[in-house]
């Protein structure tokens, strides 16, 4: 039966995502049985002797994400992440089977699409946030990613036992095992393998049963959040209308065969219907990330003005937070362009009437750094964080503030409890508490901090090149003791990586 050309939730990224991301995105093209889910993981042989192991999956997701984050598509703003994740582990809790922590990141890409990698990460485009008229659409599209994790559908796709599977995957380790072999700053070997493997699989989704099995699972995961169900059926809608439109254009890289999409859609529209009436409240939040990542995803001066005048009409038309997000988009734009008085006018516009966010106090702050007016930036950075003191973009700016002001021994005491409270999630705490200790005459611990912003990136061979260099600095037989115990538990990490990737490899 030859099936139609829809737009995939899960579809493969376009030719010209580059390296890491493209990586990522052949998992979810391996080729499957056209009908069903295969049954059971089979061997792939020296990767796995009979199933691919949670753990094992998660390692490779992390490997792949230590060189996806160097990609120039790879959105790496606290706000957006924050903001996804959170949602995302929310969406999580309510799984129907056992789920890895998802981490959630963003992907500078107009399309509307998402897609989950190995171990539970997943990349959400900058088209997609745009593209949802409710925060329940987007979280409709993140329950059905989280669905194929839990579902355990990129594992079964991987151990696929046949050639091109095999071949894809083959050449996805040795890309980036070149990668490690680079110390992982040069990705040229890589760029050359991943697109191959797009290339030739790019067209090429889960199968019928696995979307049905993630439409399920996502769908008991939204309304057990809170989210309105109908949600989902509205951005099936979306899909399937923009689908007809490219019809006979041969399609776009985002619009990949999507299997039985009429019947998915029938499917959630009756599970909907049987769903008590939800009116769930969008957060601010989700305006201004949305009016933000409109401003991101431009690339061009086309698409920025593309984005200006939607931004505008927008102000225009609307009311509320809505309208203060759209006056916030623009606010940001000005600020892209160095314009600062267009910035600080559409700044006050989105708050008149008192409204107030953590994102329009962010801008507040990035437009006092702009007018190098340190002073007024540390008292609003300090301000806004003690008032939202969760918000990680928040006490990464009062850090900022703090040190361009000179004043490193707080900014290190200060950026010393936020990695107690938020190392896990964001690694460049670390990054920046070296930076002072670099300034206050503490070469050594610079250096050790900066390996282990390195290690939590995945960036194993750079965060042992850092730890040689604190240990030969160091003439403390204590601390160049415990420097070599580091050195041996990055060594080993790195050692685990190249095993991995080499059995992938030889698969």
């Amino acid at each position: 039966m030859k099936r139609r050309n829809m737009p995939s939730i899960c579809s493969i990224a376009k030719q010209g995502v580059s390296a890491a991301l493209s990586a990522a995105l052949v998992f979810q093209a391996l080729p499957l049985a056209a009908h069903a889910q295969p049954v059971g993981l089979p061997s792939m042989g020296a990767a796995s002797s009979a199933e691919l192991s949670p753990m094992l999956e998660r390692s490779l997701g992390e490997a792949i994400m230590s060189q996806g984050r160097r990609d120039p598509t790879y959105v790496d703003d606290t706000e957006l992440s924050q903001y996804l994740t959170t949602m995302g582990r929310k969406l999580a809790t309510y799984s129907p089977g056992a789920v890895p922590e998802v981490e959630m990141f963003g992907v500078r890409d107009p399309e509307i699409n998402a897609f989950a990698m190995p171990g539970g990460f997943i990349g959400v485009n900058t088209g997609l946030i745009v593209a949802s008229a409710s925060e329940s659409e987007l979280a409709a599209v993140l329950a059905h990613e989280i669905g194929h994790v839990v579902q355990r559908h990129i594992a079964r796709g991987m151990t696929q036992q046949n050639q091109n599977s095999m071949v894809m995957l083959a050449s996805l380790a040795g890309a980036l095992l070149a990668a490690l072999a680079g110390g992982g700053g040069n990705l040229a070997m890589g760029v050359a393998a991943f697109g191959q493997a797009a290339a030739i699989n790019r067209q090429l989704g889960f199968s019928r049963d696995a979307e049905r099995e993630a439409d399920r699972a996502g769908f008991q995961m939204l309304t057990k959040a809170g989210y309105d169900p109908q949600g989902m059926s509205d951005m099936f809608g979306r899909l399937m209308n923009a689908s007809r439109l490219n019809e006979g254009m041969g399609g776009g890289s985002w619009a990949s065969t999507h299997p039985l999409s009429i019947e998915r859609m029938s499917d959630v529209q009756n599970r909907a219907r049987s769903q008590p009436p939800t009116r769930h409240v969008d957060s601010d939040d989700f305006w201004y990330i949305r009016a933000k990542m409109r401003v991101v995803q431009g690339r061009d001066a086309v698409s920025l003005r593309s984005a200006a005048q939607q931004l505008q009409d927008e102000a225009r038309a609307l009311s509320g937070v809505r309208k203060s997000a759209a006056y916030y988009g623009l606010a940001l734009q000005a600020l892209q362009r160095n314009s600062l008085a267009d910035a600080e006018r559409n700044w006050t516009l989105a708050s008149e009437d008192g409204r107030s966010s953590p994102q329009l106090a962010k801008l507040s702050v990035d437009i006092a750094l702009a007018r190098k007016d340190n002073a007024r930036a540390l008292e609003l950075a300090q301000a806004a964080s003690k008032r939202w003191p969760d918000r990680r973009a928040l006490g990464i700016a009062y850090a900022q503030a703090l040190q361009n002001g000179g004043r490193h021994a707080e900014a290190q005491d200060y950026l010393r409890g936020k990695i107690r409270q938020w190392g896990a999630d964001e690694p460049s705490l670390y990054q920046m508490l070296a930076q002072s200790q670099e300034r206050t005459g503490k070469p050594v611990q610079a250096r050790r901090d900066m390996a282990r912003y390195y290690t939590q990136i995945g960036a194993f061979a750079a965060a042992e090149s850092q730890l040689q260099q604190a240990r030969g600095m160091s003439s403390d037989f204590y601390e160049q003791s415990q420097i070599d115990v580091q050195i041996k538990e990055v060594k080993d990490k790195l050692a685990e990586e190249r095993q991995l990737l080499e059995r992938f490899k030889s698969g």
